[in-house]
């Protein structure tokens, strides 16, 4: 039983980490085209402060550690990173979500570490307007990177997608018969605003609504019940097996059963994807913090988690850092 509980009696089992604000795509709906400041390199965790925390995490009730960026294949550590939380005791399910483009070539490595699974967040199958989304020519990497992680046998292999308004919204019932055709399964998000541009609005974004009745149009569709604290409410397609997932943190948030805790690249955690403050856990490291106080400071962070994100609210901020700092 995790001992991480907060003020509404949620229990925290799910750490997501950022191992790095670097990315090599620059999607629209979460950078500029040029770019964001990087994280100073002096204020990243380093390889050893990284496993106290996750040390402590786990001996508190942490049984899931995903690992998420930026892009968190291009910490050159990467694979050692997973071994090493591998290898502690009462190791976590470990996870990665990645964009995909490295895995042909660390896939298999990460596996052999330790890796369980991975999700891959791709949102169109054509390379023209992967290219218009993402600023780079890289389909035909991330479709073998997807590969790859198959062939490692790192599965589910989980899809993430993000469908916009007049530029892949059609696409839905052709990302889920390509997901079936190929055993993958695939999740549609609702864009959040969580970009470094501040250029989301309310009317530009697909909702979990629309995403429905659009798979509806070739599908059967039948909720699956017991969500739990999943993000993404899953559907059986034409009675199963295969199932489709949809993360509606905007129009139906699932606040509630939220299990999850992150923690920055630059060592700050976080209580909620949303939350515009943040608990150091960098400097008390680096000041000679034993695991109780390492330990406390989670504990003082829950303690501060609000019952939901508030998007719907009318007083709602959109949290200073973008997605890329923040880790998903």
């Amino acid at each position: 039983m995790s001992n991480l509980i907060d003020g509404f009696g949620r229990v925290h089992r799910d750490l997501r980490i950022s191992l790095t604000d670097h990315c090599n795509l620059r999607c629209t709906y979460c950078m500029p085209s040029e770019g964001v400041p990087w994280l100073p390199r002096n204020t990243l965790l380093s390889p050893v402060e990284l496993m106290r925390i996750v040390e402590v995490a786990v001996a508190e009730g942490i049984t899931e550690v995903r690992l998420t960026g930026g892009e968190p294949l291009l910490r050159p550590d990467v694979v050692d990173v997973v071994a090493a939380i591998h290898s502690i005791e009462n190791a976590p399910e470990i996870s990665i979500t990645t964009n995909g483009i490295a895995l042909p070539r660390l896939a298999q490595k990460l596996a052999d570490a330790g890796l369980a699974r991975v999700n891959v967040s791709i949102d169109t199958l054509d390379k023209l307007r992967f290219k218009v989304i993402t600023r780079r020519d890289r389909l035909d990497d991330v479709l073998e990177g997807i590969d790859a992680a198959k062939a490692a046998g790192l599965a589910p292999v989980k899809i993430n997608s993000v469908l916009m308004r007049g530029i892949n919204d059609d696409e839905a019932p052709a990302l889920l018969r390509w997901a079936i055709a190929n055993d993958l399964e695939l999740r549609f998000i609702e864009q959040m605003p969580l970009d470094a541009g501040h250029t989301w609005s309310r009317e530009g974004m697909i909702t979990a609504a629309e995403i429905l009745a659009s798979l509806r149009t070739e599908y059967h569709l039948e909720a699956v019940p017991g969500r739990g604290a999943a993000p993404a409410e899953r559907f059986l397609v034409d009675g199963g097996p295969h199932t489709v997932g949809i993360i509606a943190s905007v129009t139906m948030p699932f606040c509630g059963a939220c299990d999850r805790l992150r923690l920055t690249a630059d060592g700050q955690l976080r209580s909620c994807l949303f939350s515009t403050t943040e608990s150091d856990l960098r400097e008390p490291l680096r000041s000679g913090a034993s695991d109780e106080e390492v330990a406390a400071i989670l504990h003082r962070c829950l303690g501060g988690k609000l019952a939901g994100h508030g998007i719907n609210e009318p007083g709602f901020l959109q949290p200073p850092r973008p997605m890329s700092a923040i880790g998903g």
